[in-house]
């Protein structure tokens, strides 16, 4: 497994077992799309009526696709949904990385679009997902209609010490002991003690099987968006370690 992001075979079948779990919990029909980008090939959730406006949700960062989108399930009444496990991320696309540091992600969402038939559309994204938003807005920013981030990662981040502290500590000693105890330290962290146990599951189970990406996405420069100017809402936890509100909102 040496070019997988997992860390075994039985790891990915686990996670991808999750992934089946969860997307069958969905009350509503999701077509599935590989599609093939200069990136890697790239597996594609589509879902909504096919007459409704097109909207990307871009997953969260080393987590699954359906759990992403079971957070914005209402959207699907109304919207189609186009929704892209990240390369180099859990899921059904291909495993290698993909930085997240220069055009390399807004290409790939541009790609995907095209293939789609979507001049242009809106975008939502928690976390990684935002951040990939924001280097779409960086280099194509007419691509995108609106967009909403959500605790998003390319703008400003919290203390390393407390990522550290709460996030990092508890993780190395989950992972040498696989106990719940330190598991849940991180799952509250992450949610304000209000996760579902079937995310905390998977949470625990992808640190445990899966090498994670480390890397964040490039943190936003002014003079990168001067060309951006759709709607954008930004939603920010005051409670959240690693994009706090106050700092985000600075930004």
């Amino acid at each position: 497994m040496s070019n997988s992001i997992y860390k075994s075979e039985e790891g990915r079948l686990r996670i991808s077992k999750h992934y089946e779990k969860y997307l069958k919990s969905f009350e509503f029909d999701i077509e599935r799309v590989y599609v093939k980008t200069t990136f890697g090939e790239t597996h594609v959730l589509v879902a909504g009526p096919t007459e409704g406006k097109p909207l990307f949700i871009l997953q969260g960062g080393n987590c699954l696709n359906p759990m992403t989108l079971s957070w914005f399930k209402p959207l699907f009444e109304q919207y189609r949904v186009y929704a892209p496990d990240t390369i180099g991320h859990p899921g059904y696309s291909a495993q290698n990385r993909v930085s997240a540091k220069d055009d390399s992600l807004a290409c790939w969402i541009a790609e995907l679009m095209d293939y789609f038939k979507i001049n242009r559309c809106g975008f939502i994204g928690p976390s990684y997902g935002a951040g990939i938003i924001l280097r779409l807005a960086a280099f194509f920013p007419e691509r995108i209609d609106c967009s909403v981030l959500v605790s998003p990662a390319g703008l400003k981040l919290g203390s390393k010490m407390e990522m550290i502290k709460k996030i990092l500590i508890p993780m190395l000693l989950y992972k040498s002991t696989l106990s719940e105890k330190h598991l849940k330290k991180i799952t509250n962290v992450m949610s304000t003690n209000c996760m579902k146990e079937i995310d905390k599951s998977i949470i625990g189970d992808i640190f445990h099987y899966v090498k994670l990406e480390r890397a964040m996405p490039k943190l936003t420069d002014r003079k990168e968006l001067k060309n951006y100017q759709s709607p954008t809402l930004v939603i920010a936890g005051e409670q959240d370690i690693f994009f706090p509100e106050e700092k985000v909102k600075k930004k």
